[in-house]
């Protein structure tokens, strides 16, 4: 098993579409590569993210590069649907340097790469959200999401 961190706009729909995706194992919904916390207890920079162990037998970033790209509007920045501010920017967060040149290949390999709003960087930070956030929609399916139903179960 390998573990790579999809930042992809509101980490409910990320983690509903990921789960589905073949060679996924373990999601769980959390925020990366944050600066601190606020005054306020509040995470500071942090993105929201989707842990996710996965098979690389089954899948590779390649792979996941691609669903990605199926729920993201890649040329955004720091917006995803309804949802603004730095905390719902999209990226690729990994430990492992491989993972990080796979994406990058992804990305360069496409037409509008110079237009691509998508992090690929190594993960420096990783907390964990509360129990309340784990499988949110699955909890509370008329929440709102920026990802269209017929896109988050197209893969169950």
């Amino acid at each position: 098993m390998e573990e790579v961190y999809v930042a992809g706009g509101c980490l409910w729909g990320v983690q509903a579409f990921i789960k589905t995706l073949p060679g996924v194992q373990v999601t769980e919904a959390g925020r990366a590569n944050g600066t601190g916390y606020t005054l306020e207890g509040e995470y500071d920079g942090y993105a929201e993210c989707v842990k996710t162990e996965f098979d690389p037998s089954v899948m590779t970033i390649t792979d996941l590069m691609e669903y990605l790209f199926e729920i993201i509007d890649p040329y955004s920045l720091n917006k995803q649907g309804q949802d603004v501010g730095v905390k719902y920017r999209t990226g690729i967060y990994s430990e492992k340097p491989e993972h990080l040149q796979e994406a990058k290949a992804f990305l360069r390999s496409r037409n509008d790469y110079d237009k691509i709003m998508v992090e690929v960087l190594p993960l420096t930070n990783y907390v964990r959200s509360a129990e309340e956030h784990q499988n949110r929609l699955d909890k509370c399916p008329d929440e709102y999401c920026h990802i269209p139903e017929d896109i988050l179960t197209k893969y169950k």
